[in-house]
């Protein structure tokens, strides 16, 4: 069981980090020529406000799966940590869990300032938003399969 969930949870948080990424790209991208050549101006050329409620969805239901996983790491892979003395990669996760709740805290202004019809005045709130959101996520992830890869799913 525990297995199952560590796979759905990192499944869910690709999907995040997917979607969270595409948004930053195209909210910090300038309206470049319609459907330029460039994979990356096509990268960014998407509707940045279609992720929005995908990702409130997401990063509420990864944060919910890892919180049923926490007692797992408490119990069977933050003794393994210390005990072969890797106090980094138990630090970088206590990071983790400090940026998952600062993100939670994040959501209502992040979905106010996503909400429809967009508000011109909101921009600077949605690009920040969106960036420090993607950069938690960022973090998130690599240092879960970071602790992955060390212990494995227990």
């Amino acid at each position: 069981m525990f297995t199952t969930l560590v796979l759905v949870h990192g499944l869910i948080s690709v999907a995040l980090l997917g979607a969270i990424t595409h948004q930053a790209f195209a909210v910090a991208a300038r309206r470049v020529e319609a459907r330029s050549a460039s994979f990356i101006a096509r990268f960014r050329g998407t509707d940045p406000a279609a992720y929005s409620t995908a990702i409130i969805v997401l990063f509420a239901t990864v944060v919910l799966t890892g919180a049923f996983l926490y007692p797992n790491y408490r119990t069977i892979v933050r003794p393994t940590l210390q005990s072969l003395d890797l106090r980094a990669a138990n630090g970088v996760f206590e990071i983790k869990e400090h940026l998952s709740a600062i993100g939670l805290i994040l959501l209502p202004a992040y979905w106010a300032a996503w909400r429809q019809p967009l508000v011109p005045e909101y921009l600077a709130a949605r690009i920040g938003l969106t960036w420090i959101l993607a950069s938690m996520v960022w973090w998130n992830f690599v240092v879960g399969q970071l602790l992955v890869t060390i212990k494995g799913p227990a």
